[in-house]
């Protein structure tokens, strides 16, 4: 049982939470509360990781006493490099957000991803627009059984190919550019994974648009969507989710 004064113990059992300003963000603090409700000797630590000491800190985690690590929106590609072993769906997308150290090596998973498909199907969206094609595009689409997608990327050559990448038979593909008007009004939901500087093309947006970035992190979806008066969701804006599924892997 974790004690009064939140102390760690030899028994404790230690998952980090590794982010450039992991500190501020309110995850490391849900799941702390979660665990004492629950009388669970573990705590969940924000690490404040720079880029450049991200390889050095993770790699290191091998032969420490920190059980695994939960990885921000930041260094989800970048981690997978280091694991020793993954889930198929991080081989295939090419990202990680949860990891567990077995041993001395690093296993890798996805779980924010699971939680953003179900966020969806509880809401009811089904006609959904992807901008982009990153690690998230992936995850998603390899999840997305039950959603009517359309795919929206400023090359059509890389679009065509990501979709045969994932095996996407018949997929709606559509080329985004800052020339071309889109009106995504009949969609249920715009999620934005691409690396566009900015948003100005779409005319319309649907009652509903997300991306994966954290409060931190500079939103070009959430700069249009104020513009035109749209909701926005954040990655912080489901962490409430995203912590009840965290602590069900942990607990594992």
């Amino acid at each position: 049982m974790m004690n009064d004064d939140n102390q760690i113990s030899r028994q404790t059992k230690l998952f980090g939470f590794i982010g450039v300003e992991a500190g501020v963000s309110r995850f490391s603090a849900i799941m702390n509360k979660k665990f004492k409700t629950n009388d669970d000797d573990t705590m969940i630590i924000p690490m404040n990781i720079r880029e450049d000491d991200f390889y050095f800190t993770v790699s290191n985690m091998k032969k420490s006493q920190v059980n695994g690590a939960v990885i921000s929106s930041e260094f989800v590609t970048t981690v997978v490099d280091i694991l020793d072993n993954s889930s198929e769906m991080v081989k295939r997308s090419g990202m990680c957000d949860i990891l567990y150290r077995e041993g001395e090596t690093l296993r890798g998973d996805i779980f924010s991803v699971r939680v953003l498909t179900e966020h969806l199907k509880d809401m009811n969206v089904n006609k959904i627009a992807i901008i982009g094609i990153n690690h998230y595009a992936k995850a998603f689409s390899l999840l997305s059984c039950g959603f009517n997608v359309s795919y929206f990327n400023d090359s059509l050559e890389e679009l065509m190919a990501f979709t045969q990448e994932l095996d996407l038979k018949d997929a709606d593909i559509n080329r985004i550019a800052n020339n071309i008007a889109i009106d995504f009004s009949d969609f249920d939901l715009v999620l934005d994974f691409s690396n566009l500087a900015s948003l100005s093309m779409i005319e319309k947006l649907p009652k509903l648009s997300m991306d994966m970035k954290n409060n931190k992190q500079f939103s070009v979806l959430k700069n249009r969507a104020l513009e035109l008066n749209a909701e926005y969701v954040s990655y912080d804006g489901i962490i409430e989710k995203l912590t009840a599924s965290a602590y069900i892997e942990i607990k594992k």
